[in-house]
């Protein structure tokens, strides 16, 4: 059983089984991760060193004051420090949170202030994006800069400061397998973003589906491409591997195509999770410019984030003479619970089948009875699973409305095949999942409407060949603009700041009205079906204009 390998007189803590564990293991002088630089200068980390510097993290964290449950937050590019401290902070039994390093002022400040987080580590260069905020943020102790040799104040650290004086060595408490763990923030259709928290014991299948789908063992050097603000880059690019001992590359750059194949090529990766976005644009490349590496290595591509499209897995074959497999998870499912996996053939476009153990069902979209095959419905699960999110924080009565008639809700519509495979459909909000990172159309729109020249706006999903979707922006003006282009880069550099990269709408429409129904909810269906030329169907309730 996984729990018998897993869990030792009764501790459940993620930090201690990914670093402590795996050293009384034998794997002390094992390589934990390679990390790679921008311009491809490496360094190995042991198990070893990722057990004593989450351990001095733990302790720093103690010096500091911080609790159990206490929050606390990573703000980071890609670095290893991300790592020391999310093991570290679970050790000392806070919740640990990731957030994007492209979060802007207002995406930051709303996770902030609503997770209470006590202390945050960060890069100076980002620094200037809290002191933007910290005026409102009265619960925020202190921040932890992981560049500086000095304190800037006596609320802003050095980390290098804190680890010299802090112990290598740290006893961690038993943890019981409720105890709070991991906090990821995801947007909702309407309303602010919803912290999403799990708990420790969530390892035990992050550790199975690692092993069971994605193939892992401690012979295998796996790479996964996520980022740790994606809970994809805390489930599956720290928990599960390192539960497992395994060897993992970490690579700081950006993506670029030769840059990840020679990174595939010379560290002779094994297993590769990836994202259907990055498999596109790879899909663009000259066929003949991969031939010059080697692959013969890799044995396994895994993608996530959005469905994978049937193209991208005829070209892999084709091309990489390798088989790409879909998996389906969510922020609130903490691991994969659907998906396609070696030794189960692969139906191109489906989600795959549902993990040992997972009882998912496809729910009627009129009486919410069990659908019949090939019906489209609403993909919900039997709530039960080790990784399940036990709250939204803050908000209760929102994460108790996703469980109904014993099932989760899981807000993805779908349908079933006769062979017992899954079939996304498509969203039942409004949710805009663009690059496998999912925004909210009612945050883009708040955002718009703090620029003085906007009346009214409206954000809405459109299919991209790259993206899955990219976002679109309709916009009611108050007055004449003279040089609209140049008003369009205001607004994609506002929408940037503020909120993200991601946010950055593909086109901006300027419009005379904004569709509403007529109790004034903005009818996105009719601005998506206006833009893709298809019938808007059902207008029965849209205001008269």
């Amino acid at each position: 059983m996984v729990e018998d390998q897993l869990i030792v007189n009764g501790q459940y803590n993620i930090g201690y089984i990914c670093s402590t564990l795996q050293c009384l293991k034998g794997n002390s002088n094992k390589t934990a991760f390679r990390f790679i630089s921008k311009d491809f200068q490496k360094k190995d980390y042991s198990f070893e060193c990722l057990d004593i510097n989450s351990n001095k993290i733990a302790n720093v964290l103690k010096h500091l004051g911080v609790m159990k449950e206490d929050i606390v937050f990573t703000y980071l590019t890609k670095a290893p420090e991300q790592f020391f401290v999310f093991l570290g902070a679970l050790k000392r039994q806070a919740i640990i949170g990731t957030l994007f390093s492209n979060f802007g002022d207002d995406a930051l400040y709303d996770r902030l202030s609503d997770s209470r987080a006590k202390v945050v580590f960060t890069r100076t260069g980002l620094l200037k994006k809290i002191l933007r905020v910290i005026g409102k943020l009265d619960r925020l102790k202190y921040i932890i800069l992981t560049d500086s040799e000095d304190d800037v104040s006596d609320k802003i650290l050095s980390l290098s400061k804190l680890m010299n004086s802090a112990d290598e060595k740290y006893e961690v408490e038993i943890t019981p397998p409720e105890t709070p763990s991991v906090l990821h923030y995801t947007s909702g259709s309407t309303g602010k973003p919803k912290g999403v928290l799990h708990v420790h014991k969530s390892v035990l299948l992050q550790n199975r589906t690692s092993r069971e789908i994605l193939f892992l063992n401690e012979r295998e050097t796996y790479w996964c491409t996520a980022d740790q603000g994606w809970v994809t880059g805390t489930s599956y690019g720290i928990i599960g591997p390192w539960s497992l001992g395994v060897t993992q590359i970490h690579f700081e750059g950006a993506f670029n195509q030769e840059a990840y194949f020679k990174i595939l090529s010379d560290e002779k990766v094994t297993v590769w999770y990836t994202a259907p976005t990055l498999l596109r644009m790879l899909m663009n490349v000259d066929d003949d410019s991969y031939r010059k590496f080697d692959l013969s290595k890799l044995k396994y591509i895994f993608s996530v984030g959005e469905p994978l499209n049937p193209e991208i897995v005829n070209w892999s074959k084709r091309v990489l003479n390798k088989d790409v497999y879909d998996t389906w998870f969510q922020t609130e499912t903490g691991s994969i619970l659907i998906a396609n996996r070696p030794g189960v053939a692969i139906k191109p476009g489906s989600m795959g089948k549902p993990v040992a153990g997972i009882e998912p069902r496809i729910l009627s979209k009129i009486d919410h009875s069990v659908e019949k095959c090939g019906v489209v419905g609403y993909l919900c699960v039997k709530p039960g699973w080790d990784s399940m999110f036990i709250n939204y924080i803050n908000n209760k009565e929102t994460y108790e409305n996703k469980f109904k008639n014993g099932y989760y809700f899981t807000g993805d519509e779908s349908k079933t095949d006769e062979d017992g495979y899954y079939w996304f459909a498509g969203r039942s909000d409004d949710i805009i999942n663009t690059a496998g990172h999912l925004i909210s159309p009612f945050e883009i729109e708040s955002t718009l409407l703090e620029l003085p020249e906007i009346a009214e706006s409206a954000a809405i999903a459109v299919p991209d060949p790259v993206l899955f979707e990219a976002v679109v922006v309709y916009i009611r003006l108050k007055k004449f603009i003279d040089d609209l282009d140049e008003f369009k880069l205001k607004v994609r550099i506002y929408l940037s700041n503020k909120l993200s990269t991601i946010a950055t709408p593909k086109e901006i429409i300027i419009t005379e009205t904004i569709p509403k129904n007529k109790s004034g909810k903005i009818m996105r269906r009719v601005l998506k079906a206006l833009y893709l030329g298809h019938d808007a169907g059902d207008i029965s309730t849209m205001e008269e204009l």
